[in-house]
């Protein structure tokens, strides 16, 4: 039965009550006819919940705020957000958006580049893709065949030094240049990083699966006018190596073509 002047029925409205006052206790009142240690017990595993799996992804930047910062974020975060997604797993990401989409500017500033580094390492583990064996050979030739890329690697560039940050290192101003970062999922599902710079990002990305390794230096030569092309060709084997090695690169496009 509804009531009078309403338009959800009695009990949807009882379930609105009740969960607006576990999400935020200050703003709505406790429904009259639920005890307060009945109460309380609900809003404790509703807020530890949450600031648990916050912590496990974010445990860095807990340790940057310290206690009481950390705890008053993840309540302001608990009051004022609306999340769109209704997974647990999301609620990582739902936290970079209120820290992005907040009024203030999050304190330190380095905090929401941090976090968003700090949740790349879930989001990149319980992605779906798989790293091919089809069409793919281990041990070939990088420079003079097709190196293959790895579906699992994110490629990413933050203004300050995020790989550095923890209690001991909290910058404050942005590096003199951007950190470069390649971050990847191996075949046993362990997560690296990867600090790099300009240029092996650079090649990584002339890497589309259209051309050799030699070639893709050629590219490269072309690109950095101002290196030497000797330094690049003695170099680039050796990149090339590392991000095999990392699983970065996976291979090469066998015989058979195609990576996929």
């Amino acid at each position: 039965m509804s009531r009078r002047g309403k338009n959800l029925p009695e009990f949807m409205d009882r379930q609105l009550e009740f969960a607006s006052h576990i999400r935020n206790p200050d703003a709505y009142p406790r429904p009259g006819d639920v005890e307060p240690r009945r109460m309380q017990i609900y809003l404790d595993l509703f807020y530890n919940n949450i600031e648990s799996f916050l912590a496990n992804t974010f445990p860095v930047a807990r340790k940057v705020l310290g206690h009481e910062r950390w705890h008053e974020l993840v309540r302001a975060f608990v009051h004022q957000h609306s999340s769109d997604s209704p997974y647990f797993l999301d609620i990582s990401q739902e936290f970079l958006t209120f820290l992005a989409d907040s009024q203030q500017a999050p304190e330190p500033a380095f905090l929401l580049e941090l976090c968003h580094y700090e949740w790349v390492e879930l989001a990149l583990s319980v992605a779906e893709q798989e790293i091919p064996d089809a069409g793919v050979d281990p041990g070939g030739d990088l420079l003079d065949e097709i190196p293959v890329v790895s579906p699992l690697i994110w490629k990413l560039a933050y203004a300050y030094p995020v790989h550095q940050i923890g209690p001991e290192f909290q910058p404050q101003a942005p590096g003199e240049r951007p950190t470069q970062l390649i971050v990847y999922r191996r075949r046993d599902d362990s997560i690296g990083f990867m600090a790099v710079n300009a240029l092996t990002m650079a090649l990584l990305d002339e890497l589309d699966g259209s051309v050799t390794g030699r070639q893709a230096l050629q590219r490269l030569t072309a690109r950095a006018a101002d290196i030497d092309p000797e330094v690049i060709n003695r170099e680039g084997l050796a990149t090339l190596e590392r991000l095999r090695n990392a699983e970065i690169l996976i291979g090469t496009q066998n015989e058979t073509g195609g990576s996929s």
